[in-house]
C-alpha cells in the first residue's frame, strides 16, 4: 500500500581525515550503512563535495561508501560540514541527514618566533613571545624553550630561559669584561611522531653602568688667589674613571665642604672630566690668610658593584653587591686642598661713610667742624701711628715678633685710597637788614585820603626774616597814619618811614619815602606843558588852580 512504510535504520560510522595526507587518491573513506530492504540512492552536498574545498569527498550513489580525492589542509578547515540525501527508487526524496567530517591535525607547523633576531640594550629579562599555529589543547602545540649557545661564555654570567620565553641570567654583567652576549634560543615542540623546533638570536647589549668610581689623580694650578679678586681660578683637579666615556657612569659631578661663606664653585670641564675651582666672591686677608677645603667628586648615576660568591646548582647564584649608599663600599672619593689668600694693599676704610655736621655762619676762619676717623686694614694689630706732616712712625702698642700679622715681604703696591662724605649744613644768623622794595613812592595828592602799600624784603631765612613791622619818623602828626595790618599810609608832607623785623635780634633800616608837596607839583605841572594839564587835573591837590 502507498501510505504503509517499513521501519528503518541508519547507522552512520564517524569519520576523518588525516591533514594533508599524502594518497594515493581516491581511497575510501568509509560507508554508510542503512538497514533496508529496498533499493535507495545516494546524493552529497556541502564542504568538501560541491562546496569549498570542492572535489574532496564523494558518495557512491548505490552502495553509500564515501570517497577520498585530494588531501585537506587542517590550518584552513578542522572539519567538513555535509548532508547527504537518500532517495527512492522513484528520485523522491526518502529522508536528510547531516553529516560531519573532522580533519586531525599533524605536527606539519614548527613553533615561530615573531622576530629572528632580538636586540635589548638593558640587562633585563625579554620575553620571546613564541607561539605555535596547531591546534591549542594538543601535544603538538605545547613546546620549551632551550638556549643553545651564548657568546662569550663568561664563567660570571649564566643565561637561562623559564616557559614563557623569559630570559634572565645569574652571576653578574660586567660592561668592561663583555660589552654584548649574542643568545641563540631555540623553541621545540612536543609531537608524538616528530617533534618540530625554530630558534631565535637575542643579542643583549650591556650598557654601562657605574661599577667605577672617579678617583681624583691629581691637580694643577698655583692654589693662591689675590685677595679682593673674583672670577680666578687657582685650582684644577684630575680624575680617572674606567667607566665608558662622556657616560652618565663616567661624568664627574664635583662638591665642595668647608666653604661656609661661599666664596668658592665648582664646574665640570664636559671634555676632560677636570674639576675647576673658582673664587666668585672676593677673599679678605685680614679675615683669614688660608682657606680650607674638602673637594668630594662622584659620578652622575649611582655607584652599582657585583661580584659571584657562590655558583649554586639551583636557583640564583649567591652574589655581593655594593652601592654608594653602604657605609664602606662605594664611598665617594674626598680630597682636602688649601687655599691661600695673598695680600694687597687695602683701601682705608672709614668708620662711617656718611656724616652730618652743623656749622654757623659768619663763624671765624679755623674753627672746629667735625672729625673723621679712618683705618688701615692693612695695620689689624694698630701698633703703629704715622704723622702725616714729617712722615715719623712711632709704635703706639707693644710689638709681637710671633704675631700673625708679621709678615715678612716687600710691599710695592700702589697707594689705595678711601672715600666717605661729610654733609655741613651752615645755619642762618640774623646778618642782614630789611630793606624797602622800593626807595621812591610817588602819590597823586586829592582831598580824598591817599593810600599806598609799603613792602620789605630781607636776605635771612626764617626766623630772621619775615613779617616785619612798620613804623613812621618825623613830623607827621595829622600828615600820616600807618595801618600795620595793610601797611598803608596817607601822605601830605615828605616824611621818614622806620622799618624792622620782628625778632628779639632786630635790625632796621632808615630809608626816605618821597612825596612831592603843592610847590614841585605846580613845577612839574608848568614844565609838562598844557597838553597834561588835563591829566594832571586827575592828581592834583584840591588848593592847587590851573
Amino acid at each position: 500500500e502507498l501510505l504503509s512504510r517499513q521501519r528503518r535504520a541508519w547507522i552512520i560510522d564517524t569519520f576523518s581525515i588525516e591533514e594533508e595526507n599524502p594518497g594515493p587518491f581516491p581511497y575510501e573513506l568509509g560507508k554508510i550503512n542503512v538497514d533496508r530492504i529496498y533499493r535507495i540512492h545516494f546524493d552529497l552536498f556541502g564542504e568538501g563535495a560541491d562546496e569549498e574545498p570542492k572535489g574532496v569527498l564523494s558518495i557512491h550513489k548505490e552502495t553509500g561508501m564515501l570517497i577520498v580525492h585530494k588531501a585537506v589542509d587542517y590550518e584552513k578547515n578542522t572539519m567538513l560540514r555535509l548532508r547527504f540525501e537518500a532517495r527512492n527508487s522513484d528520485m523522491s526524496i526518502y529522508t536528510k541527514l547531516g553529516l560531519e567530517i573532522t580533519i586531525k591535525d599533524i605536527n606539519d607547523n614548527p613553533p615561530r618566533f615573531q622576530r629572528d633576531l632580538y636586540e635589548i640594550k638593558v640587562a633585563e629579562d625579554e620575553s620571546q613571545l613564541a607561539y605555535d599555529r596547531d591546534m591549542r589543547g594538543t601535544p603538538n602545540s605545547t613546546f620549551h624553550y632551550e638556549i643553545k649557545s651564548v657568546f662569550p661564555n663568561h664563567p660570571d654570567t649564566e643565561f637561562f630561559v623559564n616557559e614563557s620565553g623569559a630570559i634572565s641570567f645569574k652571576g653578574c654583567l660586567d660592561h668592561e669584561v663583555a660589552e654584548m652576549f649574542t643568545v641563540l634560543v631555540e623553541a621545540k615542540d612536543h609531537g608524538e611522531a616528530v617533534s618540530l623546533s625554530s630558534s631565535t638570536t637575542v643579542v643583549i647589549h650591556v650598557q654601562d653602568g657605574n661599577n667605577h668610581l672617579p678617583v681624583i689623580s691629581g691637580q694643577t694650578g698655583s692654589g693662591k688667589v689675590k685677595e679682593r679678586e673674583s672670577g680666578t681660578s687657582p685650582l684644577r683637579l684630575h680624575v680617572t674613571d674606567k667607566d665608558s666615556k662622556n657616560s652618565s657612569a663616567w661624568r664627574a659631578k664635583y662638591s665642595i665642604q668647608g666653604d661656609e661663606g661661599e666664596y668658592f664653585r665648582i664646574d665640570t670641564n664636559p671634555e676632560t672630566n677636570d674639576g675647576i675651582l673658582t673664587v666668585v666672591k672676593p677673599l679678605d686677608f685680614e679675615e683669614a690668610a688660608q682657606r680650607q677645603l674638602s673637594i668630594t667628586v662622584e659620578n652622575e648615576i649611582p655607584y652599582f658593584s657585583c661580584k659571584v660568591k657562590d655558583r649554586t646548582t639551583s636557583g640564583l647564584w649567591k652574589v655581593d653587591t655594593s652601592t654608594s649608599d653602604g657605609p664602606v663600599a662605594g664611598q665617594p672619593h674626598t680630597i682636602n686642598v688649601l687655599i691661600e689668600v695673598e695680600d694687597t694693599n687695602d683701601p682705608p676704610v672709614f668708620n662711617m661713610t656718611v656724616k652730618e655736621a652743623m656749622l654757623e655762619e659768619n663763624v671765624p676762619t679755623g674753627t672746629w667742624v667735625e672729625k673723621v676717623t679712618a683705618v688701615d686694614p692693612d695695620s689689624p694689630a694698630g701698633w703703629l701711628k704715622v704723622d702725616p706732616h714729617t712722615g715719623d712712625i712711632t709704635t703706639v702698642r707693644t710689638p709681637d715678633r710671633e704675631s700673625p700679622h708679621v709678615v715678612n715681604g716687600l710691599y710695592t703696591n700702589p697707594p689705595k685710597t678711601g672715600t666717605a662724605t661729610l654733609n655741613i649744613h651752615v645755619t642762618d644768623q640774623n646778618d642782614n637788614v630789611p630793606r624797602p622794595t622800593v626807595d621812591v613812592m610817588e602819590f597823586c595828592i586829592s582831598d580824598r585820603p591817599t593810600t599806598k602799600n609799603i613792602t620789605a624784603s630781607d636776605l635771612d631765612g626764617t626766623p630772621f626774616g619775615a613779617p616785619f613791622s612798620f613804623e613812621l619818623l618825623g613830623d607827621f602828626e595829622g600828615k600820616w597814619t600807618l595801618n600795620p595790618s595793610y601797611e598803608k599810609g596817607v601822605v601830605e608832607y615828605q616824611p621818614h618811614l622806620y622799618a624792622d623785623e620782628e625778632d628779639l635780634d632786630t635790625l632796621s633800616e632808615l630809608e626816605n619815602i618821597t612825596v612831592p608837596d603843592d610847590d614841585s607839583f605846580q613845577k612839574v605841572l608848568n614844565e609838562l606843558g598844557p597838553e597834561f594839564r588835563q591829566l594832571a587835573a586827575i592828581c592834583k591837590p584840591p588848593h592847587i588852580q590851573n
